[in-house]
């Protein structure tokens, strides 16, 4: 095909958007809903992810040494906790430092600590458990390090966080494909009908002698067309819609972070991403979906 009529045919196809402004209105109304929908899912549940690591962060468990553990099974036991993969945030606390944070936590009567005989607190560690699926083994294989004496943990707290970090993946990521089949049927049903609705025109292009490539190229740079402004245009307000969001949570960090909500994920960051995506995907949907729909039109 000859690069005048390339030109020509996509100027076809772009004037057609104008000269079919309601179906094509229709085709875009769908495609910037469908595309918003998805768009706002896979960031909502990139931000709870977030969040849920944030909740995971705060896990720790506490290790108590015997009370006759020696230096070098101290610096042993030390070391072992730093070598395991599930564990991080190591942190050692001596009977010294652990009497003076009790000290500080008595307030006013930190005074009857001066009272004691001797130093009752036991010299302990606090680590970070990274997995909270592991926490029950992590806890069993610390427990047999010599001079352990006790290995307090949340057993409880992961197991329910676990099993709502699992149920959250498996409902978010049903919702997305069921968003994203809907989607494509809406579309396709949206543009069938934009493409029916002129069938006695390729009809007509079909008996004069037209191939088939010089018919749909004009369709197929409206559905292009279409889908990169619906792209655009749902990218646009998941802007101004995730920005209010957002703001909701950072306005008042200090009263969120208690949950978890923080380090969400700033528009400006995915901004330029989410934006060739919508576009992207807004463009092979329009143009995909008006190729497929006008195929048994052709069969003339």
């Amino acid at each position: 095909m000859r690069a005048s009529n390339v030109n020509y045919l996509i100027k076809k196809g772009l004037s057609s958007v104008w000269r079919n402004f309601l179906m094509s209105f229709a085709s875009f109304s769908i495609l910037l809903v469908s595309l918003l929908q998805v768009t706002i899912t896979v960031l909502l549940m990139m931000n709870v992810n977030i969040v849920m690591t944030n909740i995971e962060d705060t896990n720790e468990i506490t290790i108590y040494v015997k009370e006759d553990a020696s230096d070098d099974q101290i610096s042993h036991i030390n070391d072992v906790l730093r070598g395991n993969p599930n564990l991080a945030d190591v942190q050692f606390y001596s009977k010294e430092q652990a009497l003076e944070d009790f000290r500080k936590d008595m307030g006013e009567y930190s005074e009857l600590i001066n009272y004691l005989e001797e130093n009752p607190m036991p010299e302990t560690f606090l680590a970070r458990v990274t997995e909270l699926s592991e926490i029950r083994a992590t806890v069993m294989a610390v427990q047999g390090i010599e001079g352990v004496e006790q290995v307090k943990a949340p057993y409880d707290f992961a197991n329910a966080l676990v099993n709502i970090k699992n149920a959250f993946s498996i409902i978010t990521v049903g919702m997305l494909l069921t968003l994203i089949v809907v989607s494509v049927v809406v579309v396709s049903n949206t543009i069938r009908t934009s493409v029916f609705a002129r069938r006695t025109e390729i009809t007509i292009m079909k008996y004069v002698g037209a191939t088939n490539g010089f018919i749909k190229l004009p369709f197929f740079v409206e559905g292009c067309f279409v889908g990169l402004m619906a792209g655009a245009a749902s990218w646009g307000l998941t802007w101004f819609i995730y920005d209010a969001v957002y703001s909701l949570f950072t306005d008042n960090l200090t009263l969120w972070e208690m949950f978890g909500f923080f380090d969400l994920i700033p528009f400006g960051s995915v901004m330029w991403i989410v934006l060739g995506a919508s576009c992207l995907v807004g463009a092979l949907l329009g143009a995909v979906g008006t190729m497929i729909s006008m195929g048994k039109y052709l069969k003339v």
